[in-house]
């Protein structure tokens, strides 16, 4: 088993986070075989704005094989969205046009493609309370040993130290295992959005 290494995150780690985002794509499970046709695209939503936008709180996970890992953060939820909505989104757009066409029988990619036009911009609230948030991947071969919380942490430590005073994080209904392990980190449910694989669990946790 290899050790890992968590640092932060580089010019040039796009494509090893966007690979993270995939295997990790089915609710936690690997997406590869549902996005073949286009592989980058969860990532162009989950990692690729936060590597551009939010370095500094962007932490990657690495051992001899590669990028195996991410923590994500973002500062303020409704200025990244604000951001997101100028600046990343419109790009998306211009390449990916909107599916059309039964919703019903659109594929994984599609579904993905739809979100590029409409964004989901949900905040729990209080917002005051957690208007951080977080997001985290790790492949297989890195779970289970400690990694996932320590990158955390070191995420909610700097947004401790700049004076946040919570962050949320949304889980999949289906990502069961995940959903643990959040509350083993001290994070709350909030609210639930929707329900089934389509549904998300929105939790948080106070930094003060």
């Amino acid at each position: 088993m290899n050790d890992c290494t968590i640092r932060c995150a580089r010019a040039g780690d796009e494509p090893g986070a966007y690979q993270v985002c995939l295997k990790t794509g089915d609710y936690g499970q690997d997406g590869e075989p549902f996005y073949q046709e286009d592989p980058d695209a969860l990532g162009r939503i989950f990692v690729g704005p936060y590597l551009a936008f939010e370095p500094e709180l962007s932490l990657v996970l690495e051992d001899n094989e590669g990028i195996c890992g991410y923590a994500l953060g973002a500062f303020d939820s409704k200025a990244f969205y604000s951001r997101y909505e100028m600046e990343w989104r419109p790009k998306l757009c211009a390449q990916f046009p909107e599916p059309q066409g039964d919703t019903a029988r659109w594929n994984r990619v599609q579904q993905v493609h739809h979100l590029y036009h409409h964004p989901d911009y949900f905040t729990p609230e209080p917002y005051e309370a957690y208007p951080s948030h977080l997001h985290i991947d790790l492949m297989k071969r890195a779970q289970g040993r400690g990694y996932g919380r320590r990158m955390l942490e070191t995420v909610m430590n700097q947004l401790r130290e700049r004076g946040v005073s919570g962050a949320h994080l949304g889980v999949s209904m289906a990502n069961i295992p995940a959903f643990g392990f959040y509350q083993r980190l001290g994070f709350r449910e909030l609210i639930r959005v929707g329900s089934g694989n389509d549904g998300c669990i929105y939790m948080g946790k106070s930094l003060h």
